[in-house]
């Protein structure tokens, strides 16, 4: 059955897999980005988990309910946190010095994999695509994992109010 699966995959799923590795290897090394570059990745993360919400269920009220109380749980708890431990933000070059991580690239692969195992579900035309349960899940999953994504960029964004010159917490 599994190679049933994978020789009925599209050629551009495996493509996305690769090009997903390879970003997550990137994001495992550090690097300075400005703001928008900070911004680009989870926003498109949160976009991609939304649209995977309503490409597999359509418009329904339980699968996008769920997707944002995954958003909405993830930036509450993540968003409080302090900064990744080494990001500092340069007043000078008005950019922020992110040490490497591989969470990213485990967020990219959870939500990858997830999409990858619902569009099998929905292919097979399994009964339990069909229960509220698994779109509450489903929902959810993308929206927590992207949730992730996000708060993590508001934590780092947040940086730059608090460390402006040296990288310390600056009196407000």
């Amino acid at each position: 059955m599994l190679i049933q699966i994978l020789t009925r995959t599209p050629p551009w799923v495996f493509l996305l897999f690769f090009v997903l590795l390879a970003l997550g290897y990137v994001q495992s090394k550090n690097r300075t980005l400005g703001y928008s570059k900070v911004s680009l990745l989870p926003a498109a993360m949160v976009v991609l988990s939304f649209y995977g919400v309503f490409s597999a269920f359509g418009a329904n009220p339980i699968g996008l309910v769920f997707w944002i109380l995954g958003v909405a749980i993830a930036v509450g708890v993540i968003a409080k946190r302090p900064a990744p431990k080494g990001v500092t933000f340069s007043t000078e070059t008005q950019s922020f010095f992110v040490p490497g991580s591989w969470l990213p690239m485990a967020l990219m692969m959870a939500i990858f994999f997830t999409k990858y195992a619902v569009g099998i579900t929905l292919a097979r035309q399994l009964p339990i695509a069909s229960e509220i349960a698994f779109v509450g899940w489903v929902g959810f999953c993308y929206g927590f994992f992207s949730g992730v994504f996000l708060a993590r960029a508001l934590v780092i964004l947040r940086s730059a109010r608090l460390a402006p010159e040296l990288g310390r917490p600056q009196p407000n």
